[in-house]
């Protein structure tokens, strides 16, 4: 995956406050911006080598296509991402928009997107979300756009729909669904990932002579972060980042830097 100056990523996540139509909206656009501009440049002068926008503040989340409004608020912050750092970028729409997270990168400069569930379907708090790499896919070729695919295998909150080899459904991912980079993590926000699950699907690729990152989802902190990146290629890292470990605090920079130091 040729996005990242580096051979061990270290994707910070930038969690958005909750944006206008969802519940917990506070009604001030300009403090989210001022947000989104502090953590981003706080994120990059940790060391970060690149950031996730996220619409995490915006549960209970749509399954798939959010509304018209929560894509051009996105598009809006991400805008404002790309005037103010110079590493790359990308896009998570929850739960699982990953046309309208496409869009946004492509419009912005966007580097990659994540697809929660990109092949098969899981079963979740959202009700049954189905994949959309068909769509993904076709989609990117339309627009021409240079946007990785980051793709689930076994996205944390949720559940199979139905058991299935392990090897199949990561075979299926990459082969059949062409997913750029898999990412592995843990049961939910911030949880720690199965090293022997995390084990088992790096074997899968290599069985299998795949050239394709696996990254780790959750749970990377700086007294981890040294075994766990000695198997994985890279980590999104959200809550270890964050001032008192809180997942929607503010990003703090000496936690940013005691997890970038503690790479391999």
């Amino acid at each position: 995956m040729d996005v990242f100056e580096t051979n061990t990523p270290i994707v910070g996540m930038l969690h958005l406050p909750p944006l206008p139509g969802a519940p917990d909206f506070t009604g001030n656009r300009s403090a989210i911006r001022e947000r989104v501009r502090r953590d981003a440049v706080v994120l990059e002068a940790g060391g970060v080598d690149g950031i996730m926008l996220e619409n995490f503040g915006d549960a209970p989340f749509y399954p798939d296509r959010v509304p018209r409004h929560t894509v051009a608020e996105i598009t809006a912050l991400a805008a404002t991402l790309q005037e103010c750092v110079s590493i790359p970028f990308g896009v998570n729409v929850l739960r699982n928009d990953v046309r309208s997270a496409l869009g946004i990168a492509a419009a912005t400069d966007g580097a990659f997107v994540r697809a929660n569930v990109h092949t098969g379907a899981r079963v979740t708090d959202q009700g049954l979300i189905e994949g959309t790499g068909h769509e993904t896919l076709r989609l990117r070729k339309r627009l021409d756009a240079d946007v990785a695919v980051l793709a689930d295998l076994d996205v944390k909150h949720s559940a199979p729909l139905a058991e299935r080899a392990l090897e199949e459904t990561f075979a299926d991912l990459v082969e059949r669904g062409g997913a750029d980079a898999v990412v592995v993590s843990g049961a939910g926000t911030g949880e720690s990932v199965d090293t022997d699950l995390l084990a088992r699907v790096l074997d899968c690729r290599d069985d299998r002579g795949l050239d394709v990152s696996v990254l780790i989802g959750s749970g990377v902190t700086p007294a981890r972060a040294p075994d766990l990146l000695e198997l994985a290629d890279g980590a999104i890292v959200g809550t270890a980042l964050k001032e008192g470990g809180e997942t929607t605090a503010p990003v703090d920079e000496a936690a940013v830097e005691r997890l970038v130091g503690a790479v391999p």
